[in-house]
């Protein structure tokens, strides 16, 4: 709803009376809005909005991002008070916590967990140019051409990859950075070039980074802290 929640919680503020439209509470739902109408949320909506909690944590290889797998267990389990970066913070509610990207079973790296919609839609909704960041360790000699045809020129699931920026940084060592999530992408893209990934780290979404962040570990988004 013009950016200032999720769909979801459009709907939930309706339904509660938290929505103004040039001054007037909306109770209906689906109600039409004209581009030049003033849309507002209540003070209590504006309330609740600032106790979403978002968690930034370092997940580890051998966990799973979303519910947990027969034989795994998902990431969000970590999320616990004794695994927070700083011991005084509160641990939020688990169950109120969805994965806002994935990260595959085999890679560790940084993965957001959220309560806002306003979050995820900034990090996967639809049109998301958000930046994603990744250390690779791969087996094979990589050559200039690898490098040619992984910043542009491979197809997966008969469609082409957006350009990427990809960069060597030592022998076997890449570094890519994505503006999209292809399932296990990485991983097929050096498959497609004749290489193989052993490691895979995400460092970095948008503007927030891994840095000082335990493999494990978790902290809350800082207020004012933007992706």
């Amino acid at each position: 709803m013009r950016g200032l929640c999720s769909r979801r919680e459009a709907d939930e503020y309706i339904a509660l009376g938290l929505v103004e439209v040039d001054g007037e509470i909306v109770s209906t739902l689906g109600h039409k809005v004209h581009p030049d109408q003033d849309v507002r949320l209540a003070p209590a909506a504006r309330s609740r909005q600032s106790r979403l909690m978002t968690v930034l944590l370092n997940k580890p290889p051998g966990y799973v991002s979303g519910l947990p797998e027969k034989g795994y267990r998902s990431a969000v389990s970590l999320i616990l008070a004794r695994n927070a970066v700083d011991p005084g913070s509160p641990a939020p509610d688990r169950r109120g916590l969805a994965p806002a990207g994935r990260l595959d079973i085999d890679s560790s790296g940084l993965i957001v967990y959220t309560q806002d919609g306003r979050i995820a839609k900034t990090l996967i909704g639809q049109g998301s140019r958000i930046e994603k960041e990744y250390a690779a360790k791969v087996q094979g000699a990589i050559t200039p051409g690898h490098i040619e045809r992984l910043t542009h020129g491979i197809v997966l699931d008969g469609r082409p990859l957006k350009p990427a920026t990809v960069v060597q940084t030592g022998p076997g060592r890449l570094v890519f950075v994505l503006r999209e999530g292809r399932k296990r992408q990485i991983r097929r893209m050096c498959e497609a070039v004749g290489l193989a990934v052993e490691t895979l780290v995400r460092t970095r979404i948008g503007r927030v980074e891994l840095t000082g962040i335990p493999r494990g570990k978790w902290r809350l988004l800082g207020r004012g802290e933007l992706f």
